[in-house]
């Protein structure tokens, strides 16, 4: 049920909507296991030159142009409130759009997709709107292993974000 990643540079992912449902892009910060539903993903690309915007969050750390379209990015290590750390030759950037509106997700390195169904999600418990743990919209379990279901509409909203792509 697992697809793994061996080339991360510029892999697309095809649109098909019903064998996409269930199915999630899994990728680590740390030693943590993250899913980001695969209907928001649109590639996955090789950290790139990254165009600092002025006051922008931290967690935003500029910008990148791919294929013509300017594409803000969003180290999410910092949008969880953790240290930052160096990029190197596993960081990718997830490619999502959302709403019409295109961001670069920057994480330590992507895993691979696989198929959790409904059933075998369960709610965060103790849901503390202070954190990372807002952005979570469940747990997914994957055998013995659990991976957290990111809500991809809460990790992007902020009043603080403007998105340079529609200023470009």
């Amino acid at each position: 049920m697992a697809e793994e990643f061996d080339e991360f540079d510029e892999l697309e992912l095809e649109e098909d909507d019903e064998t996409e449902e269930g199915k999630y892009l899994t990728f680590n910060l740390d030693s943590e296991a993250y899913g980001l539903e695969i209907t928001y993903v649109t590639e996955i690309v090789g950290i790139q030159k990254i165009t600092e915007v002025p006051e922008l969050p931290e967690y935003v750390k500029g910008i990148m142009s791919l294929r013509g379209q300017i594409i803000p990015l969003v180290d999410v290590r910092l949008r969880f409130g953790k240290p930052g750390r160096d990029y190197d030759e596993r960081t990718c950037v997830i490619v999502v759009e959302i709403s019409d509106i295109t961001v670069g997700l920057i994480v330590d390195g992507v895993a691979e997709v696989v198929a959790i169904p409904e059933e075998e999600i369960v709610p965060h418990p103790d849901l503390d709107e202070t954190d990372s743990r807002q952005f979570v919209r469940g747990i997914g379990k994957v055998g013995t292993a659990v991976k957290l279901i990111l809500d991809c509409q809460k990790l992007l909203e902020d009043d603080e974000m403007e998105s340079p792509s529609q200023e470009a």
